[in-house]
C-alpha cells in the first residue's frame, strides 16, 4: 500500500543546513505529498533558503520551541503519515521508503525513527567527530524494537497523533521522552538503521557538555516514569559506563594517598566502553582513540552533574508541594 507523506521540518536559525536539509528529502526515492518547513521566528535566513524550494513555508511570530513547531506542522499537513525531520539534517536517499516499508508491514506499529550517521553533515572538526560517532554507536546497538522515539528523522502515521494528541508545548527539551510515555504503551517503535539521517552536531566542547547537563536534568524524573510504567528507555550510556565514571571521579580526591585508586576507576572506565572505543578506532583510526575517550569521560562529568541536580530537584518538589499544601490547611 502507498500512503502520502508529508514532511514536517521545525526550523529555527537554520541557514547552515537547511538547504542541505530539504535537498535530501526532494532527492527521496520514495515522492513526498508535501513538505512543510515551519520557520520558529528565525532572524536569519532561514525563510529566504526555505522559499527556494518547492516547499510550504509556515512562519511563527514568535519563537515557540520545536514542540509548537512541530504541532504546527501535523495542523498543516495533509499526508498519511508524517515524517518528522529536524532542519540541521539531511536523509540517506531511501530512509522514507523504508519507513513507510516498515510502517506498512505491521498495523500496529505506531511510529519508525532512525540512526545518525557516523559522518557529520558538514565536517567540523574532532569534537563533532565525537558527537556523532557516539550518536551512531548507541542508537545503532539498540536498534530494533524500542520504549522511546526519536523524532529527529521519524515517520508516524496520522491517526497516532488523532488518538494521543500532539507534542507537549511547554517542553523545549526532551519532548520525545515526554510523547515516548504516551506512544508506548499504545503503539509498537522501532528503531531502524534503515532510516538514517547526517547531522550537523554541536562541535565545540563547551556547548556540548552544557547540552550534555542540561538534558540530564530530566533523566531522573524520566526513570522514575519509566520504571512506574514497567517500561524502559534507550539511553545514550550504559549503566557500566555511567557507574565507572562515578567511582572514577569520587576516587579522585584520594588520587595521591591511594593513585592506584583513580586509576582502577580509569581502566573500569575503559573496559565499559571498549566496543565503542574500538569502534571510533575503526571510524577515526588508533589515534583518534585518547582524544575520544577523553571528551566522552568529561560528557559523563556533565551528565552525572546534570542528574544529580535534577534528582534532587525531584526530591524536593514533593516536599515543597506538601508544605504548600499545609500551609493551605492552616489558612482555611
Amino acid at each position: 500500500m502507498t500512503h502520502t507523506v508529508s514532511v514536517v521540518i521545525p526550523a529555527y536559525n537554520s541557514a547552515r543546513t537547511l538547504d542541505a536539509c530539504l535537498r535530501s528529502v526532494y532527492a527521496q526515492t520514495h515522492p513526498v505529498h508535501e513538505v512543510l518547513v515551519v520557520d520558529d521566528a528565525s532572524t536569519d535566513t532561514t525563510a529566504q533558503i526555505a522559499r527556494r524550494h518547492p516547499c510550504t513555508l509556515i512562519r511563527s511570530p514568535v519563537n515557540r520551541g520545536v514542540s509548537a513547531a512541530r504541532n504546527t506542522g501535523i495542523a498543516a499537513a495533509t499526508g498519511e503519515v508524517l515524517f518528522f525531520l529536524d532542519s540541521d539534517e539531511a536523509l540517506t536517499p531511501d530512509s522514507v521508503a523504508n519507513a513507510l516499508e516498515i510502517l506498512s508491514a505491521d498495523p500496529g506499529c505506531g511510529c519508525v525513527h532512525g540512526v545518525i550517521a557516523p559522518e557529520p553533515l558538514f565536517d567540523d572538526g574532532p569534537v563533532e567527530h565525537y558527537k556523532v560517532l557516539h550518536a551512531h554507536w548507541w542508537r545503532a546497538r539498540g536498534a530494533g524494537d524500542v520504549e522511546t522515539a526519536f523524532f529527529a528523522q521519524a515517520a508516524v502515521p496520522r491517526g497516532v497523533f488523532e488518538h494521543l494528541g500532539g507534542f507537549d508545548e511547554s517542553l523545549r527539551d526532551s519532548e520525545d521522552l515526554e510523547f515516548s510515555d504516551r506512544l508506548a504503551p499504545h503503539y509498537r517503535i522501532v528503531l531502524t538503521e534503515r532510516v538514517m539521517a547526517r547531522h550537523d552536531e554541536e562541535h565545540r566542547l563547551g556547548p556540548l557538555l552544557a547540552e550534555t547537563y542540561r538534558r540530564a536534568l530530566l533523566l531522573v524524573p524520566a526513570l522514575l516514569s519509566a520504571r512506574r510504567g514497567g517500561r524502559s528507555n534507550l539511553t545514550a550510556n550504559s549503566p557500566a559506563s555511567v557507574l565507572a565514571a562515578a567511582g572514577l571521579f569520587a576516587a579522585l580526591p584520594w588520587g595521591l594517598a591511594l593513585p592506584w585508586l583513580p586509576a582502577a576507576g580509569l581502566a573500569a572506565f575503559g573496559l565499559a566502553n571498549l566496543g565503542l572505543l574500538r569502534f571510533a578506532a575503526r571510524r577515526r583510526g588508533a589515534g583518534f582513540v585518547p582524544f575520544f575517550a577523553a571528551v566522552h569521560l568529561l560528557n559523563h562529568a556533565a551528565l552525572l552533574a546534570g542528574a544529580a541536580v535534577g534528582g534532587l530537584r525531584a526530591a524536593l518538589r514533593p516536599r515543597a508541594a506538601a508544605r504548600s499544601g499545609a500551609g493551605r490547611a492552616v489558612a482555611r
